[in-house]
C-alpha cells in the first residue's frame, strides 16, 4: 500500500470513528461498528491503528493543521498578523466541503477530550507534533538550532497557546456561540504566537 493511500485509508476510518464517538460516546463504539461503517474488515482496522480511542488520531490532528501549515509556510519579510490573515482569506476561498466538514469532526473530538481521557491522549498526542514543527519554524526563523534551549521554551509556549485557543474555540461553537464572534480567530491565534513568545517570534526578518 502507497504511503498516499494508506493516509487516505487513516482518514476515511478517522471519520466514521469519530462521528460514532460523537453520536453514542466512546466506550459504546466497538471497533467492529467502526470496521461497518468504514466497509472494512476489524482486522483491518487493528492494522492501521492500535486501539479504538487511537482511530481519532486523524481527525483530532485535523484541529490544528491549517495554523501548522501556515506557520510552515510563513515568508520572512511578513508578520506573523499578516501572514495569518492572508491565508485565512485564501482558505476561506479555496476550502472544499469534505475540509470544512473534518474541521467541525475535530472541533466535537477537541470537545469529546473534556471527558475522555483516550481521547485526549490523541488531542495532546497531536499538539506534541505541533510543538515539534514549532521549534523547527522558530529555529529557522531566529537562525538557531531546533535544539536550543531558548526555541524549544519558545515552541512550548507557542504550541500550548494554539491548544487552548483551538479547546476555548471548540468548547464555546459547540455551546451555541455564534461562529461570527471568531471571524477574527487566525489573528488572534498569530498575536497569541507573538505574545507566548516574548515577541521573539511574530516580526518579519529582514536580515
Amino acid at each position: 500500500m502507497s504511503e498516499l493511500r494508506r493516509h487516505r485509508l487513516r482518514l476515511e476510518i478517522s471519520r466514521e470513528a469519530s462521528r460514532l464517538f460523537w453520536k453514542q460516546g466512546v466506550d459504546a463504539t466497538s471497533g467492529d461498528q467502526i470496521a461497518e461503517a468504514v466497509g472494512l474488515s476489524t482486522r483491518t482496522i487493528w492494522r492501521h491503528f492500535r486501539s479504538k480511542e487511537s482511530c481519532a488520531e486523524p481527525i483530532v490532528l485535523k484541529g490544528v493543521e491549517w495554523e501548522v501549515r501556515t506557520l510552515r509556510d510563513w515568508p520572512a519579510n511578513l508578520s506573523i498578523e499578516e501572514h495569518f490573515n492572508t491565508e485565512a482569506s485564501r482558505f476561506q476561498r479555496e476550502v472544499d466541503a469534505i475540509e470544512l466538514a473534518d474541521t467541525g469532526l475535530a472541533i466535537r473530538m477537541i470537545r469529546l477530550t473534556d471527558t475522555e481521557p483516550a481521547l485526549r491522549t490523541a488531542w495532546l498526542m497531536a499538539c506534541d507534533q505541533v510543538e515539534r514543527e514549532m521549534a523547527t519554524i522558530i529555529a529557522k526563523r531566529l537562525g538557531l538550532s531546533a535544539t536550543d534551549l531558548q526555541v524549544r521554551l519558545h515552541a512550548a509556549a507557542a504550541s500550548a497557546t494554539i491548544r487552548v485557543l483551538n479547546e476555548e474555540i471548540s468548547t464555546a461553537l459547540l455551546d451555541g456561540a455564534d461562529p461570527a464572534q471568531f471571524a477574527d480567530a487566525p489573528e488572534r491565534v498569530a498575536r497569541a504566537v507573538r505574545r507566548a513568545t516574548g515577541g521573539a517570534v511574530g516580526d518579519p526578518v529582514t536580515s
